[in-house]
């Protein structure tokens, strides 16, 4: 064993370039709840000092974009699950990478409008959104048929 010296940095880097567009996708989709809680905690007065022993309550007094931050964070949350075992199944039932590089895509853009529209409040465009990203994840599952 060496640790975390070399070898282990060379199987980390040789993982990395190897990681396909989906699995990177999953990544971004597990980072996305992050960025919208930034939006909802930014700007709020005395955060760090004040709110970060009882962020929770913080959340609950927000109103305006700040309180629909909330919401497309833990709707961002509540999306992971599907997408996530959408993505490793098709890759273990060895669907056409393209094909699923393109659906794993087309959730990410889905879900990354999904939360620009609940910060500016459009309820429609959101929803529209919300039933695209729901098909990619579906998709994946039969695309591994």
């Amino acid at each position: 064993m060496d640790g975390f010296g070399w070898k282990t940095s060379l199987i980390i880097i040789n993982a990395m370039t190897h990681l396909t567009i989906a699995y990177w996708c999953v990544l971004v989709a597990i980072i996305l709840p992050i960025i919208w809680i930034g939006f909802a905690k930014s700007g709020t007065s005395n955060y760090l000092h004040k709110h970060n022993s009882a962020p929770r309550e913080l959340l609950n007094t927000l109103t305006g974009f700040r309180k629909r931050a909330v919401w497309a964070q833990q709707n961002a949350f509540e999306a992971l699950p599907g997408f996530i075992a959408g993505t490793i199944i098709a890759h273990l039932m060895e669907v056409p990478q393209l094909e699923l590089d393109i659906t794993a895509l087309i959730f990410i853009v889905a879900r990354l409008a999904h939360g620009i529209f609940y910060l500016i409040d459009w309820p429609f465009c959101r929803s529209v959104v919300w039933i695209i990203g729901f098909g990619a994840t579906i998709n994946m599952f039969f695309i591994s048929i």
